[in-house]
């Protein structure tokens, strides 16, 4: 028979015997619940939905939900020009490597969001310069999308080694939440290890966080479609040639063009060398997608910010000159200013006619 102690008379025998070190061990235990705090228990989401949409795999074979029964997954939804996805990058390059041998897989689903990231030659050498080496599933028809009933780039879904959602993270930060839950689920499937360290990441470049506190500048497309704050005079007039001229003064997040241009439904076009585009912003980072409209050109620029060369507020795409090139369709930094942060009136002159510039966005 097994003698049972009710909990309140073994507190008073224990206090009565030994209170200073039932006092003791009473602190101990509370403290290393505050140290240690039990995992909270994850809802399930839904299913792991299927992959079969991808019309073409990078860096991996096709891979199926059912094949990866097991594994704890990381589904990464992602398109290669998207700001908010490249300062999420770190977080999952390191997690990729980090538990790749300790049972995590990690999906990059790439589904584009302009035409041009539809071309897999472009993806294979984003993903090539962005060291983005964990298998990619190509969802240019957003079938992969749909069937996660997706909204947003970047998205993150961590599943269990059963098949179940148990986590999402739309847009960017929840790293430090999002990596405990792929360590809780690492355990729960008997697949990880003790080790509760978190990643450290040494962001560059475009991949460095935004400077919240200073960022007050929207992102801003060029295309009729979504066009906002067009400043030239007349406004803009789709799918025909016109020259704009930029006013003499621009408010804040307002932009304009100077030159001969054709503004298309997702973009604009020069037409004619020494071109501009024009914008007042507030931010410590500006970038602009855009690229050469014809495969195989280039386009040459210089940057001036306040009417100056940036000297050293310029991005990792120009020199302190201002001077660049682009030769590839992608998002490129322009500007990266030190402190203090001030509304600066922002230009771009193309020497080269030919360029197709699609949107702003900042940092």
């Amino acid at each position: 028979m097994v003698l049972k102690v009710h909990p309140l008379l073994l507190a008073a025998v224990l206090t009565t015997a030994s209170g200073a070190l039932f006092e003791t061990l009473a602190r101990d235990t509370r403290m290393a619940k505050r140290m240690t705090p039990e995992a909270a228990p994850l809802p399930i989401e839904g299913k792991f939905p299927s992959l079969g949409g991808a019309t073409e795999w990078l860096n991996s074979p096709p891979l199926t939900a059912e094949a990866l029964r097991g594994k704890v997954v990381l589904v990464d939804f992602w398109t290669y020009t998207c700001i908010n996805w490249l300062r999420s990058l770190p977080h999952v390059r390191a997690w990729a490597e980090k538990y790749k041998d300790r049972g995590l897989v990690v999906i990059g689903v790439h589904s584009p969001e302009f035409a041009f990231e539809k071309d897999v030659d472009n993806v294979r050498r984003a993903a090539k310069d962005m060291r983005v080496g964990y298998p990619i599933a190509i969802d240019s028809d957003f079938a992969i999308w749909r069937a996660f009933k997706n909204e947003y780039w970047p998205a993150l879904y961590v599943i269990d080694g059963q098949g179940r959602i148990r986590h999402h993270q739309f847009g960017e930060g929840g790293y430090e939440k999002s990596e405990r839950i792929i360590q809780q689920l690492l355990g729960e499937a008997g697949i990880g290890d003790s080790d509760r360290q978190l990643v450290s990441v040494d962001a560059r470049g475009a991949e460095v966080e935004a400077d919240w506190s200073n960022l007050r500048s929207p992102e801003t497309y060029l295309g009729h479609e979504h066009m906002e704050n067009f400043a030239s005079a007349g406004g803009a007039v789709l799918d025909q040639r016109r020259v704009y001229a930029v006013p003499a003064r621009l408010s804040l997040n307002h932009w304009a063009l100077s030159g001969d241009w054709t503004v298309k439904s997702h973009a604009a076009v020069l037409n004619e060398v020494n071109g501009r585009i024009a914008y007042r912003f507030h931010a410590r980072d500006l970038h602009l997608v855009m690229g050469p409209a014809a495969r195989g050109t280039s386009v040459r620029f210089r940057v001036l910010i306040d009417g100056r060369p940036p000297g050293a507020a310029h991005g990792t795409d120009v020199d302190a000159q201002g001077n660049g090139t682009v030769a590839e369709q992608r998002l490129y930094q322009l500007i990266r200013q030190p402190k203090p942060i001030a509304d600066r009136q922002f230009e771009i002159e193309f020497v080269d006619s030919g360029v197709e510039a699609l949107v702003f966005t900042f940092g």
